[in-house]
């Protein structure tokens, strides 16, 4: 996607010539009233903008949008009111309530070039991320792709604060969406244009342009080295796997953070084929690798004081004479030997071998996301991700994934699950054989290749990575780029805190 041009407001926002002016709305109990901001736009209508309102039915609720021409009062010609939902007891609102109502607002106003947006005076960080994304569109497959395009937008600025942090607000926010859009393009990619081998070039190309060091494993490499497990899944296709490494080394870094992220271009479950309906979502089965990509960039983009390197594994399982069966062992990097008893349980296959190597670098924390198991979403639903691994550890990233708007969860790894991964002929099993705790067990089956006393998470995004339903706040339909915001909190975090 191309990223409408942000700048801070320099003229009033009753004197911008605009195409339209965004303005909050919150609920209360006889309609929507008028979030901080708006006194300059209501004052035009004479002080009856929300009288105005009511009377078009606005209520305030998250994700409302109404437009209200303004008849000449203004100078721009749409007022956009834009739903925050309810306020708090003390009237404030949370940033993704602001996210959601910036983006609401972008997505409704693709046919207008300028903007000016009231909501950055709630809170200019969110009203940034929501805007990028709400205004986000992925086209380059249709054959009239060149339609209307949100240019530009003017954001009004926090009355506390000065100029310049604003300016260094606007200019990570706008950097850390642009990222959820690059994991968003990737995964919206289809599979017929994105597969191991172009894949790791478009890795390689976003780590260039970074700056960053960057290597390749080929199917060549990856046996030499014994990569046991991204070979057996990438090997029944014809596009053979590749490990992509990723390193951003900051400036006085002062922590080491591995990010490892799942990268199956296609899934089709392999000799354990999935059903047809719904299979094409399997395209985006390479989400957790998006994710990783873009944020290691990211710290790059906002100098974070650590060195991330990303480990990403990339292959697509496919069923053909050359595919792994039910009732192989793999030797995994490292040693380790897995007994497959389904060929649709791929990915923990992958990052097994990417979780060891990643460690080999003595990181201080592992940060692993992927699309992994089905039983994510019907524990957690299809927005809120389930998040394992070390205590402590699993319970800062859960926080924090909440923090930022995009939702997690902190699981536990129960040890009686253990013994159901306990194989007749290899050192574990890949699958438990039941269908008890699934995404539960997939976590203890990473966990085998985690060495003792490393401080990590696992993400699983089965659900939140794609969103097969209607666009809603800032999220499309397609891919959504979670987890990206969280591990640019993490880091941060990290950086900040150790």
């Amino acid at each position: 996607m191309t990223a409408p041009k942000l700048a801070l407001a320099t003229t009033p926002v009753a004197q911008a010539p605009v195409d339209a002016i965004v303005v909050g709305t919150v609920q209360n109990g006889s309609g929507a009233a008028l979030a901080p901001g708006a006194a300059a736009v209501d004052e035009a209508f004479g002080g009856t903008l929300a009288e105005v309102l009511a009377a078009l039915g606005a209520t305030g609720k998250a994700d409302e949008v109404v437009k209200i021409p303004t008849l000449g009062k203004l100078k721009a010609r749409l007022v956009v009111a834009a739903g925050l939902g309810k306020p708090a007891a003390d009237g404030s609102v949370t940033p993704e309530q602001v996210r959601r109502a910036a983006g609401a607002a972008a997505r409704a106003l693709t046919a207008s070039k300028h903007i000016v947006s009231t909501l950055s005076t709630v809170d200019l960080q969110a009203t940034v991320e929501g805007t990028v994304l709400g205004a986000y569109a992925f086209s380059g497959y249709k054959s009239d792709a060149a339609g209307a395009e949100l240019a530009k937008v003017d954001l009004t600025a926090p009355e506390d604060g000065s100029t310049k942090e604003h300016r260094a607000t606007l200019k990570a926010a706008t950097a850390i969406a642009e990222a959820v859009a690059t994991a968003r393009d990737l995964v919206n990619t289809p599979p017929n244009d994105l597969y191991p081998a172009s894949f790791a070039e478009r890795a390689v190309a976003l780590a260039k342009e970074a700056g960053l060091e960057v290597e390749v494993l080929d199917d060549k490499a990856l046996r030499k080295a014994g990569f046991g497990g991204i070979l057996g899944v990438g090997g029944g296709s014809t596009r053979l796997p590749r490990l992509v490494r990723i390193t951003y080394k900051g400036a006085k870094a002062r922590k080491k953070v591995a990010l490892v992220g799942k990268g199956i271009t296609f899934d089709t479950g392999g000799i354990s084929i999935k059903p047809a309906p719904n299979m094409e979502v399997m395209s985006s089965d390479m989400g957790g690798a998006a994710a990783v990509i873009a944020a290691v960039v990211l710290a790059a983009k906002l100098k974070y004081p650590l060195q991330v390197t990303a480990t990403v594994p990339m292959a697509e399982n496919m069923p053909s004479g050359d595919a792994y069966r039910p009732g192989d062992v793999l030797t995994m990097y490292g040693g380790k030997t897995v007994e497959v008893l389904n060929t649709d349980a791929e990915g923990r296959l992958i990052l097994s071998d990417a979780i060891v190597r990643a460690a080999e670098d003595n990181p201080d924390y592992l940060i692993e996301t992927s699309t992994l198991t089905g039983a994510q979403p019907i524990a957690l639903g299809n927005r809120t991700a389930g998040v394992m691994g070390s205590d402590e550890f699993r319970d800062r990233v859960a926080e924090i994934a909440r923090a930022t708007g995009e939702g997690g969860w902190a699981m536990p790894l129960p040890e009686e699950l253990r013994a159901d991964l306990d194989s007749r002929l290899a050192d574990l099993a890949n699958v438990t054989g039941h269908r008890w705790g699934g995404m539960l067990a997939a976590g203890i089956f990473l966990r085998e290749f985690v060495p003792d006393g490393l401080p990590w998470a696992h993400i699983d995004i089965a659900g939140p990575s794609y969103n097969v339903g209607g666009p809603y706040g800032y999220t499309h339909k397609g891919a959504t780029g979670v987890p990206v915001r969280t591990i640019a909190a993490v880091l941060a975090d990290i950086a900040e805190n150790g």
